[in-house]
């Protein structure tokens, strides 16, 4: 199973029960199982790279934001927010075998577009690719600020 995949990020203290034939994972910050997909394995090793290494508080760690598209409910994978509540990092996780691409990069571009966020990162657990936004393009960076 992808549990064995070698990912860029730190190991993680995972929680994990097999209920029914499947495998759910203990998400800490919104204190409930999940079912544990590959996706949802690397957003809880990025989650754990956000509070670990990058000293980011787990209360400022959003999960499934909802972001409103053309009337569409959407939802973004994680927002951090900044210290006044406003969105400063957008991360899209994806699976460890999905390409990050071109049309992942115009998935975050578009869900930042609402959310109005000053960094975006994409990742699928293996890369893991920085942009800053200064309101009208993105450039590449190696870290967040």
């Amino acid at each position: 199973m992808f549990e064995g995949v070698k990912l860029a990020f730190p190991k993680i203290s995972a929680r994990i029960q097999e209920i029914g034939g499947e495998k759910y994972i203990w998400d800490s910050l919104r204190q409930k199982w999940l079912l544990l997909t590959p996706e949802e394995w690397v957003r809880q090793h990025t989650i754990g790279w956000l509070v670990s290494e990058m000293n980011i508080p787990a209360l400022r760690i959003t999960q499934e934001y909802p972001v409103n598209i053309n009337g569409q409910h959407q939802r973004a994978d994680i927002v951090v927010i900044d210290e006044f509540a406003k969105p400063h990092i957008l991360v899209e996780c994806k699976a460890p075998d999905i390409n990050i691409d071109n049309e992942v990069a115009m998935q975050a571009c578009r869900y930042n577009a609402v959310v109005g966020a000053n960094y975006i990162m994409l990742t699928n657990g293996q890369k893991i690719f920085c942009y800053e936004y200064d309101g009208r393009s993105y450039r590449p960076v190696k870290s967040f600020r």
